[in-house]
């Protein structure tokens, strides 16, 4: 059977299948359950057989995520006994995280002496992270605003009513602990970093940007240090005669080179953790929990479409990025990051993609793990949505100025975030506390926090690999034609 024949197949029977679920959903007539899970999966099967005839890795990672919402859907408790292979998927890309950096870091910096040049494109790279991520706030700002989807809000554990409002770290534990005995499910991360009373001071920020132990940073996973230490590094190596650094610098080419090979033969794995990631979301969050909350989702995902079309669509159009190849090199890394709700998921093939888009490996091994700490699109735009929500839902009436001063804070306390799942809920309990808001309102939103992280994820690693093609343009290091030849593999 030809691909056409199957995609017909599934025309049809995707037609049938939302046919009986739209009759039943709006009781035009009862339809059995057993007749829409049957409907379900024999849309699924003819996915999965045209999946399996085009032999596209993007292709099969979708069709992975169908199949993980079905399952989810329909097999609920078995759904929870994927995890494993989630947590599989994401040991295995995190392993190559470190020594992918140090290795295309070294190459891009050692390779060229001119050190203004670096210093130049670190303050471009900086100074566009920071406009783009303020247009993300005030977007935020805006569409909460618009829809009030935190007036009239109904909390699910009416006990959290009764916290009091305080700044003390010991109220937050109590926060979890109430979390924890109400059946909701809380990162174990979470208890392990949450913040300090107010929040890190800037100092404390610019501390933590380097590295105590290499050996530590590494363990730990936390990118930034990693890269400060790859970038003297780099420049160190630069500074030695030829014959000392020509040793080195094969080393760490050979050293990237073999990381993205070892990315590629992980990635073969991603339909099968892509799919888990999703079984598990939807098994563990079913459907009901959108009711209430649907009003929030709906506005998060809106503001986020609409950043998209009128910040990250003009910036690309402005610096002549060839958007069909973009969206092309941006599908593997963004439905990972979608299905996962990590970004160090989705680093190393975004890192890959980029550098075969076009963008030199320079411009690529600094600017994209960077942006994971300064230029958090997705993060940032939540954050002041989620602020106001909270205050929304206290019946408190926030001005502009007190908005704008959430967001002045946003600014400094958002950073650093995007690598941990749901870690953004940490960020929004210090908000809440150090502008005296309630914290139950945010306890409300944790139950379709998943559903948000997806969005939000996605789009912090969408912007990241813009920001790598903006600056690269801007240090006129861009090639245009392995860009307009990108295809995937």
């Amino acid at each position: 059977m030809k691909k056409s024949q199957v995609f017909v197949v599934i025309l049809i029977v995707f037609t049938i299948a939302a046919a009986l679920h739209v009759f039943d959903w709006l009781s035009f007539f009862s339809v059995s359950g057993v007749a829409m899970q049957i409907s379900r999966w024999a849309f699924m099967t003819a996915v999965f057989v045209y999946a399996c005839m085009k032999r596209s890795l993007t292709t099969w990672i979708f069709t992975g995520m169908g199949i993980g919402v079905l399952i989810g859907l329909d097999f609920p408790e078995f759904s929870q006994h994927l995890k494993f292979l989630n947590t599989i998927f994401l040991r295995m890309i995190k392993t190559v995280i470190a020594p992918l950096l140090f290795g295309t870091l070294v190459v891009g910096i050692a390779a060229h002496r001119d050190l203004k040049q670096i210093g130049k494109m670190a303050w471009k790279s900086l100074l566009y992270f920071e406009v783009v991520t303020t247009f993300a706030l005030v977007i935020g700002l805006v569409f909460i605003n618009l829809t009030g989807a935190g007036m009239g809000i109904e909390v699910p554990n009416k006990m959290l009513k009764d916290l009091p409002v305080s700044n003390d770290r010991k109220l937050q534990m109590q926060v979890i602990d109430i979390l924890e005995k109400s059946n909701v499910d809380v990162p174990k991360n979470i208890l392990q970093t949450l913040p300090d009373t107010q929040g890190k001071t800037w100092d404390q920020h610019i501390i933590d940007i380097f590295p105590e132990k290499i050996v530590k940073s590494i363990y730990e996973g936390n990118v930034l240090p990693i890269v400060i230490f790859s970038l003297i590094f780099g420049i160190a190596l630069a500074q030695l005669p030829d014959s000392k650094k020509k040793p080195m610098l094969q080393l760490a080419e050979s050293l990237s080179e073999t990381m993205f090979k070892f990315v590629n033969i992980v990635m073969y794995f991603a339909p099968f953790g892509v799919g888990a990631a999703i079984a598990v979301t939807v098994g563990h969050l079913g459907i009901d929990i959108l009711k209430n909350l649907l009003l929030l989702l709906l506005t998060l995902y809106l503001a986020l479409i609409v950043f998209v079309l009128l910040v990250l669509l003009p910036v690309a159009l402005w610096n002549k990025i060839p958007i069909r190849q973009f969206i092309k090199a941006a599908k593997e890394p963004v439905s990972i990051a979608f299905a996962t709700t990590s970004s160090d998921a989705a680093l190393p093939i975004a890192m890959e993609n980029m550098s075969r888009f076009g963008v030199s490996k320079k411009v690529v091994s600094f600017v994209i793990p960077t942006g994971y700490t300064f230029n958090l699109d997705g993060t940032t735009l939540y954050l002041s949505l989620a602020s106001v929500f909270v205050a929304q839902a206290a019946g408190i009436h926030l001005s502009i100025g007190e908005q704008l001063m959430i967001c002045l804070t946003l600014i400094l306390t958002s950073k650093g975030v995007a690598a941990v799942p749901r870690a953004s809920l940490v960020i929004l309990i210090a908000t809440a506390s150090t502008f005296n808001l309630p914290i139950w309102p945010i306890m409300a939103i944790y139950g379709i926090d998943e559903l948000m992280d997806m969005a939000r994820t996605s789009i912090n690693v969408t912007g990241n690999m813009l920001a790598s093609c903006v600056v690269s343009r801007w240090e006129n290091e861009f090639d245009d034609e392995k860009a307009l030849k990108f295809e995937e593999e």
